[in-house]
């Protein structure tokens, strides 16, 4: 167990839940409208990262072709595709063992937040049962600058009053991981994107491998 935690501060896609494929979905629909072709790597290319540059991402050299409006309309077509997807979504789709965990964590007393870059983090919490197991939520709605910049980590250990050094960010990707480690948490990688950060104060591959690290 980690000595000195007060705080757990997880990320939402990859963490509590999966929705990769749905972003993927989205994205590749998105991108057929503009003749633009899609390989499955870009989904390790766009995680933990904010909207607006997965966008710059699939536009690629083509980016500068768009301007700032487009770019929003866009992105808003990705989002409204994403969120129709995200209606089939329901408790069945929680990462297994977050409930057991979050609630071993409530035991001990830690405060819980999620920090996310993802503007529909209320919405998922909500369908996936979760949303009443966090003291704080903070989304992309709170903040300007993406992972890898703290400012959404420093925003939920904000609400909930603790230091960044008493708090724990569990985090599956990389950028998430360099985010912690600029804002001063613990850093814990859960899946191999994350694992592969030097910085990452513990590695494990799901949730349940966190009990004995956390509680």
């Amino acid at each position: 167990m980690i000595d000195g935690i007060e705080a757990v501060i997880f990320d939402l896609d990859g963490v509590l839940c999966f929705t990769d494929d749905y972003h993927f979905l989205a994205w590749k629909e998105v991108a057929e409208s503009l003749s633009i072709k899609l390989d499955d790597s870009f989904k390790d290319r766009i995680r933990g990262i904010s909207r607006m540059d997965s966008l710059e991402i699939l536009l690629g050299s083509e980016a500068g072709s768009y301007t700032a409006d487009e770019k929003v309309a866009i992105a808003d077509r990705k989002n409204d595709l994403y969120r129709k997807m995200l209606e089939k979504m329901g408790p069945g789709d929680q990462a297994a063992g977050a409930q057991e965990l979050l609630d071993k964590l409530r035991e001990r007393g830690m405060k819980l937040a999620v920090g996310s870059s993802s503007r529909n983090t209320e919405m998922i919490l909500s369908r996936i049962g979760l949303k009443d197991s966090f003291d704080a939520i903070a989304d992309g709605t709170m903040i300007s600058r993406s992972k890898p910049d703290p400012e959404v980590f420093l925003k939920a250990s904000g609400m909930l009053d603790m230091s960044p050094s008493h708090s724990v960010v569990v985090e599956d990707a990389y950028m998430g991981i360099e985010a912690a480690v600029r804002g001063g948490f613990v850093p814990v990688a859960i899946g191999n994107d994350a694992a592969k950060h030097a910085g990452a104060a513990y590695r494990v591959s799901c949730l349940s491998e966190l009990i004995p690290v956390l509680c």
